[in-house]
C-alpha cells in the first residue's frame, strides 16, 4: 500500500480520530477530568457530581461530532474539487470542447485519475484536430473536383453541393437548402427522367449550343440516423469521344489486317493466273480461282459479321417454350444441360438469344475444354432468368476478363473479337446483362442474365 494513497490517508485520518475519541474517553473518565473536579471540591467547595458512563460517552460524543465532521471535510474535499472538475470537463466535451485540463498535482489515486483524464483530452484534442484537416482536405477535393456533386435529404432539399454542381444547376450560386426537383423543374426533359429514378443513368443535353453527356450516379443511405440520396453527375462527352475514336482505331486495325489477309493472296494469285494463262498452263487455273474465290468468301464473311454487328435490330421479345428452344439449340452445338429447365417459358427474342448460345457455347468448346465440361444452366430467380455457359478449360487471366466483352478483343489468331460484344450488345438490348468470371473449381462461366416480366414468371 503506498504510503501517500487515499487509504493510507483515510486510515491515518481514522486512526487519529480513534486516538482522539479514546484520549478524550480518558480525559473524561481517568484524567484530568476526575482530579479538577475533586480539587473544586475540596478547595472550592463546589460539589459537582462527575459524570457516569452514559454521560461520558455524550460528552465524548459532543466533543467527537464536530471533529468528525472536520476530518471528513478534509478526507473529501480534494474528490469533491476533483468531482467538480471532472462534471466541468465531461460538460465541456459533451459540448465539444476537448481544451480542458485539470491542474493537480497529487501522488496518490487522484493524482492518476487526473493524468489519465488529460491525457484522454491531448489524445481527444489530436484526433478532433487530424478529424478537422482531413474533412478540410476531403471538402477541398470535394469542393474541386469537375464532378457535380449534389446531396439531398430525405424531403429533397439539398444539404450539400460543391462549386461543379453550383455551376451546373444554379449558375455559381449556393444551392444549399433549395429544393433539388424544383430547381431542376425547367431542365431538360432527359436530365429530370434520369434524377428520378434509382439506377445510374447515361443521358445527353443540349448546353451552349452542343450536346453534353453526362453519366448521373446515385446512391441513397443513411447520414446520422436520417435518409439522404447522393447524385454524382459527370461530363463524359470528351471521355466517350475518346473511346469513339479508340474504337474506330481498334476497327481499322481489325479491318486493315483482315483486307490484307485477304487482298494479298489475291493479288498474288490473280497475278499467278494470268501469268499461267499468258504461259497457255489452264490446268492449274481451276485452283488459282478456286483459292481466290474461298479468300473472297472468308472476306464476305468477314465483313458480313461487323455489318451484323453494327446492324443489330432491337430485339422481338415472345414467350419461348423451353423444350423446343433447347432441341433447336442441341442441333447446333453440344452441351450438358445441368439440372431442369424452368417450367415458366421465357421471354426475350429467340433467335437472337440462341445466336449468343451458339457462340458462347462454341467459345467453350475452343477453350480446351472436354466435350463433357461443356454445360448449360438455366435458373429463374425472381424476375430475372439466369443463363449460365461453363467449362473446364484454362479460365481467363484478370486482364483479359477486364477486356473480353469489349468490341474487337480477342485472344485468338483468327478472331474477330465480336462473339462476346455482340452477346454483350444482345444482352443489354433486352434490359439485361452478361458477366464472366473463373470457376473455383477451373474454367470459365458466362452469366447472361435477362429481365422477365411479372405476369410471365
Amino acid at each position: 500500500m503506498r504510503l501517500r494513497s487515499l487509504e493510507a490517508r483515510l486510515f491515518l485520518w481514522l486512526a487519529l480520530a480513534a486516538l482522539m475519541g479514546a484520549l478524550v474517553y480518558i480525559g473524561v473518565t481517568q484524567w484530568p477530568m476526575p482530579q479538577t473536579l475533586n480539587w473544586m471540591h475540596s478547595e472550592l467547595g463546589l460539589h459537582v457530581a462527575e459524570p457516569d458512563r452514559t454521560a461520558a460517552i455524550l460528552l465524548c460524543v459532543t466533543v467527537l461530532a464536530p471533529l468528525s465532521w472536520w476530518f471528513a471535510h478534509m478526507v473529501m474535499q480534494p474528490v469533491k474539487r476533483l468531482l467538480r472538475a471532472l462534471e466541468g470537463a465531461v460538460a465541456s466535451y459533451r459540448d465539444g470542447d476537448f481544451s480542458i485540463s485539470i491542474a493537480l498535482n497529487r501522488g496518490d489515486e487522484l493524482g492518476d485519475l487526473v493524468r489519465v483524464h488529460n491525457e484522454l483530452g491531448q489524445t481527444l484534442r489530436e484526433q478532433r484536430q487530424n478529424l478537422a484537416q482531413r474533412e478540410l482536405l476531403l471538402d477541398t477535393v470535394v469542393q474541386n473536383t469537375p464532378v457535380a456533386l449534389v446531396l439531398t435529404d430525405g424531403s429533397g432539399r439539398v444539404a450539400y453541393a460543391n462549386i461543379a454542381a453550383r455551376h451546373l444547376f444554379n449558375e455559381g450560386r449556393s444551392l444549399n437548402g433549395l429544393h433539388f426537383a424544383t430547381l431542376i423543374a425547367d431542365a431538360p426533359e432527359a436530365l429530370r427522367k434520369a434524377t428520378e429514378g434509382t439506377e445510374d443513368a447515361l443521358f445527353s443535353v443540349e448546353m451552349d449550343g452542343s450536346e453534353e453527356t453526362f453519366h448521373l450516379s446515385q446512391r441513397a443511405f443513411r447520414l446520422q440516423g436520417r435518409p439522404h440520396r447522393l447524385q454524382l453527375f459527370r461530363r463524359m462527352t470528351r471521355e466517350l469521344s475518346r473511346q469513339e475514336v479508340a474504337a474506330w482505331k481498334r476497327v481499322i486495325r481489325v479491318v486493315s489486317h483482315e483486307l490484307n489477309n485477304s487482298l494479298a493472296p489475291i493479288s498474288s494469285l490473280a497475278h499467278s493466273g494470268a501469268e499461267l494463262a499468258r504461259r497457255g498452263d489452264v490446268q492449274r487455273l481451276p485452283g488459282v480461282f478456286a483459292t481466290i474465290g474461298e479468300r473472297a468468301r472468308h472476306l464476305h464473311g468477314f465483313i458480313d459479321g461487323y455489318a451484323r454487328f453494327a446492324k443489330l435490330p432491337a430485339p422481338r421479345t415472345v414467350a419461348v417454350e423451353w423444350k423446343p428452344f433447347l432441341d433447336a439449340l442441341a442441333l447446333h452445338c453440344h452441351f450438358q444441360l445441368q439440372g431442369k429447365a424452368p417450367t415458366q417459358p421465357g421471354w426475350f427474342d429467340p433467335v437472337q438469344i440462341e445466336q449468343v448460345l451458339i457462340n458462347l457455347v462454341k467459345n467453350a468448346h475452343e477453350s480446351g475444354s472436354a466435350p463433357e465440361g461443356v454445360t448449360l444452366a438455366l435458373t429463374l430467380i425472381g424476375h430475372e432468368l439466369r443463363i449460365e455457359v461453363g467449362d473446364r478449360g484454362p479460365g481467363m487471366s484478370e486482364a483479359v476478363l477486364a477486356q473480353a466483352l469489349l468490341p474487337f478483343y480477342s485472344t485468338k489468331r483468327s478472331g474477330t473479337g465480336l462473339g462476346l460484344a455482340l452477346a454483350r450488345e444482345i444482352s443489354e438490348a433486352h434490359g439485361g446483362r452478361i458477366a464472366l468470371a473463373n470457376r473455383e473449381d477451373g474454367g470459365l462461366r458466362v452469366t447472361l442474365i435477362l429481365p422477365q416480366p411479372a405476369n410471365a414468371v
